[in-house]
């Protein structure tokens, strides 16, 4: 529960904000086009093979708790005068004792992460500056801006002050059921787009609740029906904000709103939160925040070294096969369990098919599943019922599995336009083996000489040599596994 000091900070006076702020920055005006043409420049035309289908990650399947990388270190960059003391414990933070109970008692918290430590400081000290963080998923992200909006709330002003976009309804729930955890011993009232409404769904009543989550094409509307007011938002976030910036998602929708808040109120503070941030999605989150702090990880140690990598030459997509059939599934059992990624949908069915018709046991995920279906495949591989998974990259960022210990590119990860290697999803491909310290191993299978430019590619932008092994010699492949398991 904010102090009535604490609301009278959250709106400082005029001289604490450069005149630069009180502007959009440059291209980023009401013209759709002009901020298209800029975002254009962050993403390749977006390409798919006609009949071929390619899943985004599934954002609502986060880790359940909190978990640190044991050895991430954090590099932040701050704007003006201010001085950022770390965080050593919650105390060290203006908190109001409601929201110290809640991150104790009912989130089980007892200190703060290294990235809350960093970055908290940085939200929560006037004059709240805008905020870019990056950091591995898991490190307790959300604890960062569901605190931060959470702590910026009068509770006595009975108007939306806290907004957070998201780009999935599933990652809406789940910041929403997090917020409300959090803030149990408060009066902090908040909704979301996902909440189900007595008459159907369809909210008809301005909203008053304090804290606003959801998607973009819902807030829109509601701000277009006069039910959504800005004025008092002191507070704006974007999770998973890489996302949001992407030209062929969600670029024009959040830059016009961010316009938007701005003109409502000058001093609202933007915060944008992602696991990763490639260097051309870095440079557009600082031409929107010009002048926003920065807590970023380095990206060598954003390769999990920890994670033992191998590329293995296959001569056709069939040896990608036999290497599954006659290598892996033999050995499934001593493994752990397995992830076997491929890029499309039409992938994922093809090769389940084949592993199941010839006795292999095994579950599929993929986007075109229903909710239900995979709420089930993913449980079953949480409590190890089923040891290998394939899937697309609906599960290849932040779904955390403790057992997994290898993880297959059956195909190697490339950007929708079909050609550039996708280097945040390897990223995130092969961090889902070696979770929090463990080890792991990731067989990169490449049967193109485009998989093996891919490859090569992101070897050099990851600064990390990677061994080959050869396809049909399972000794070398149990000799590397008896190593690096």
């Amino acid at each position: 529960m904010a102090s009535q000091e604490d609301v009278s900070a959250a709106k400082p006076a005029d001289g604490d904000v450069q005149n630069d702020e009180d502007r959009p920055p440059p291209g980023f005006g009401e013209s759709s086009d002009a901020v298209k043409d800029i975002a254009r420049q962050l993403e390749s035309t977006v390409k798919v093979n006609e009949g071929e289908t390619v899943d985004e990650p599934d954002l609502s399947l986060k880790s359940a708790g909190l978990r640190e990388q044991p050895e991430a270190e954090i590099t932040t960059k701050t704007e003006g005068d201010s001085i950022y003391a770390a965080a050593q414990k919650f105390e060290d933070l203006p908190l109001s004792p409601e929201l110290l109970k809640g991150l104790y008692v009912e989130m089980g918290f007892k200190q703060p992460s290294k990235i809350q430590a960093s970055t908290l400081p940085m939200i929560l000290t006037p004059p709240y500056r805008d905020l870019i963080a990056q950091a591995h998923n898991g490190s307790g992200k959300t604890t960062c801006f569901v605190l931060s909006m959470l702590s910026r709330v009068d509770p006595s002003v009975p108007f939306p002050q806290a907004l957070c976009i998201c780009p999935t309804r599933e990652l809406v729930v789940q910041n929403l059921n997090v917020l409300r955890r959090m803030a149990k011993f408060t009066t902090i009232s908040s909704t979301s787009t996902a909440t189900e409404l007595e008459d159907g769904g369809i909210r008809r009543t301005p909203i008053k609740e304090q804290v606003v989550v959801g998607t973009h094409g819902k807030l829109k509307n509601w701000v277009t029906k006069r039910l959504l007011a800005l004025e008092n938002v002191a507070i704006l976030v974007f999770d998973e904000a890489d996302e949001m910036l992407k030209a062929d998602a969600f670029a024009d929708d959040s830059v016009r709103l961010i316009n938007q808040l701005r003109k409502k109120n000058p001093k609202v503070q933007l915060l944008l939160f992602s696991a990763t941030f490639n260097d051309e999605m870095k440079r557009f989150a600082m031409s929107i925040a010009r002048q926003a702090n920065q807590v970023f990880v380095a990206k060598e140690k954003l390769s999990l070294d920890v994670i033992a990598q191998y590329n293995v030459r296959c001569p056709d997509r069939t040896a990608k096969t036999r290497v599954l059939k006659e290598i892996i599934f033999p050995n499934c059992d001593r493994l752990g369990q397995t992830i076997i990624f491929v890029r499309t949908r039409e992938a994922a069915r093809t090769l389940h098919a084949e592993m199941d018709r010839d006795g292999y046991k095994c579950t599929s995920i993929s986007g075109e599943k229903a909710p239900e279906d995979r709420d089930r495949v993913v449980q079953e591989f949480r409590d190890g019922t089923t040891k290998v998974l394939i899937s697309t990259d609906v599960l290849s960022r932040g779904f955390d599995v403790s057992q997994v210990t290898l993880v297959i590119n059956y195909d190697v990860p490339i950007e929708r336009d079909g050609r550039s290697p996708a280097y945040e999803t390897y990223l995130h491909r092969i961090g889902r083996s070696g979770r929090f310290g463990r080890k792991g191993a990731a067989f990169n299978l490449m049967s193109t000489a485009q998989d093996m430019e891919v490859m090569a590619r992101i070897s050099s932008y990851f600064n990390k040599p990677i061994a080959e092994l050869k396809w049909d010699d399972e000794d070398q492949f149990i000799e590397v596994l008896n190593k690096t398991l």
